[in-house]
């Protein structure tokens, strides 16, 4: 499938011309209207202190001292990423010769390491050095980067004012960003700008959310209704993208709604949570898709409005990342992923999710990324859209659900089949893919619990 691109000049003609015919030509794999691509990548965190040595407690620091499993050249489970490894994914990325119109980042470049093992000019360095990495592999490429909440130091500690890390990283920024998005990320590390792909394709707006400021471990922001004023701003954004009929991308690090690992546990704050869900179902209209990373696994969410019927659409992308503590039974295999959307109304048409399976890589010492599953075709669903994603849900809620099975082998990206997600475990997966407020999600659960 792969889609060959020529010049800048070339490609804006091209768009220009599938934008202006209603039937244009596939641009895709299947035959579909005018269509468009974007990588999403999350969650690189890179451990610069990776290297084979035989004392395995040595290996990297973010094991925190405990031995790594099957270390090898692309990383291990118990470790962050390897620089190989994140410039094995970008290769892989670059040499796939897929036409993409953007990229979008959602953040965590430094490793999880002890908060003494870092510094913020460690952190700040790190994340140049990943910026720089991606701007090598992709020098004509739109990015469109979030921050994470380890992209701080220290960790989760994110400001509700400007800050040396801002600072710095809206310096790496610049030539991704307009000057209006770096003034703005300066002050409190969001922004939003405006995405033209050609003169007579409608614009996309890209809101980049800091939902680190709501993330449940920043004690910067308790007790504070609006950090940083950015529920206002994004309100305001909303509204005007409302009045001028845009399409919005919403992209952040730390989802909103649930986690589907852990019973009765948002992401963020409940407060928060809460507040989000109540914007999100109130412009559902004006957003054509979500996307966050931060779980490092790969997980759907529909928004349902109060009257329960989808209004939107929420991806949370698999990490490059395959590190686990020692306690976990499963980890990830490192992902990347590329979207396709509609270029007429930046609905999302498909995702193909790509991965590399790391003891593979390892033993034969080289890294094959490849084609884990396209999502239209693992679940029979006509597109990415909330009515599709819905009905995906619902087939998955069927007990002895197959697909349920499928769903769980990718949301670990393949670490290991043998690993099952029942009852309990299965519960927490539904609920949060279909209830992102409180009180939806609560019902769901006692309900499940009380089928058993």
């Amino acid at each position: 499938m792969e889609l060959r691109g020529g010049r800048a000049a070339r490609l804006a003609l091209g768009l220009a011309l599938l934008c202006s015919a209603l039937e244009a030509a596939p641009a895709g794999p299947q035959p579909r209207s005018a269509v468009g691509q974007f990588w999403h990548v999350s969650d690189l965190h890179l451990d610069p202190t990776y290297h084979i040595t035989p004392d395995r407690t040595k290996v990297c620091s973010s094991s925190k001292g405990a031995n790594a499993s099957n270390p090898g050249p692309f990383g291990d489970f118990l470790c962050d990423s390897p620089y190989q490894l994140i410039l094995s994914a970008f290769a892989f990325m670059k040499d796939s010769k897929q036409q993409v119109s953007f990229m979008i980042w959602t953040g965590d470049s430094p490793p999880h390491v002890p908060v003494k093992e870092l510094s913020t000019k460690l952190v700040i360095s790190i994340i140049g050095n990943m910026s720089s990495t991606i701007r090598n592999f992709f020098p004509d490429l739109q990015v469109f980067p979030a921050l994470g909440n380890h992209d701080y130091w220290p960790q989760d500690q994110l400001p509700v004012t400007t800050s040396e890390v801002y600072n710095a990283v809206a310096d790496f920024w610049k030539p991704w960003l307009t000057d209006e998005a770096i003034n703005t990320f300066r002050k409190g590390g969001f922004y939003t700008q405006l995405f033209e792909s050609s003169d007579s394709c409608p614009p996309l707006r890209i809101i980049s959310l800091n939902t680190n400021l709501y993330y449940s471990p920043n004690s910067v922001t308790v007790n504070i209704t609006d950090p940083a004023n950015q529920f206002a701003w994004l309100e305001g954004i909303l509204e005007t993208s409302s009045q001028k009929k845009e399409k919005v991308y919403i992209i952040g690090h730390v989802p909103i709604g649930y986690l589907p690992y852990a019973r009765n546990t948002t992401a963020i704050r409940e407060y928060y949570n809460e507040r989000l869900v109540k914007i999100f179902r109130k412009y559902s209209s004006v957003i054509a898709g979500q996307f966050f990373g931060h779980t490092h696994r790969d997980s759907i969410m529909v928004l349902l409005d109060e009257e329960e019927k989808p209004v939107n659409s929420l991806f949370v992308a698999p990490a490059v990342t395959p590190v686990k503590s020692v306690w976990q039974m499963e980890s990830n295999n490192p992902g990347v992923r590329l979207y396709q959307y509609d270029l007429l109304d930046y609905s999302l048409l498909d995702l193909w999710q790509f991965y590399l399976d790391l003891r593979d890589a390892n033993k034969k010492n080289e890294s094959n990324w490849k084609l884990e599953y396209i999502l239209t075709k693992a679940y029979g669903i006509e597109d990415l859209k909330p009515e599709s994603l819905y009905e995906m849900a619902k087939q998955l809620s069927v007990p002895d659900s197959t697909l349920f099975e499928k769903y769980y082998s990718n949301f670990i990206v393949s670490y290991d089949k043998t690993i099952v997600c029942e009852e309990g475990c299965k519960t927490c997966q539904i609920c949060a893919i279909q209830y992102l407020d409180y009180s939806s999600y609560t019902d769901c659960i006692n309900r499940e619990a009380t089928w058993r």
